[in-house]
């Protein structure tokens, strides 16, 4: 993800009821809600959630589809991922330890965090089990 998108998702994002509308959306799933449906759940009168739905569209973050005569926006979970993959992909890099927390799933470090990552692995036991990919 570029950081001009990033910063274009999180400036959507940084609004109360365009938070609101996200989230309710990532709740719903694939299936996604009508804007009336959203409206009535978030209690925000139609024209300023078209106004909000059409920030979170431009940053990327949700999708609209068409079934017979109704709009259905859904949260887009490949962006959300990207997104929460970019803030956290550097996470501990310039240290010489990770919290667990922070400790990335699913990637092998690269570069010289590898050799740093490499070095201090947990080394017993206790350490090994609490942490991701010992």
């Amino acid at each position: 993800m570029k950081q001009q998108d990033v910063l274009r998702a999180l400036a959507a994002l940084a609004q109360e009821s365009r938070l609101a509308v996200f989230r309710l959306l990532v709740r719903r799933g694939p299936e996604g809600y009508t804007p009336g449906e959203i409206s009535e759940s978030l209690g925000i009168p139609a024209p300023t959630l078209s106004f909000h739905l059409k920030e979170l569209r431009k940053a990327g973050l949700l999708d609209v589809r068409k079934r017979s005569r109704f709009l259905h926006y859904q949260a887009r979970f490949d962006r959300m991922s990207e997104l929460l993959a970019y803030l956290t992909e550097n996470c501990c890099s310039l240290g010489n330890a990770c919290d667990a927390a922070c400790a990335p799933t699913g990637r092998k470090p690269a570069g010289a965090a590898a050799g740093r990552a490499r070095r201090t692995r947990a080394t017993t036991p206790t350490q090994a089990r609490d942490r991701p990919n010992a």
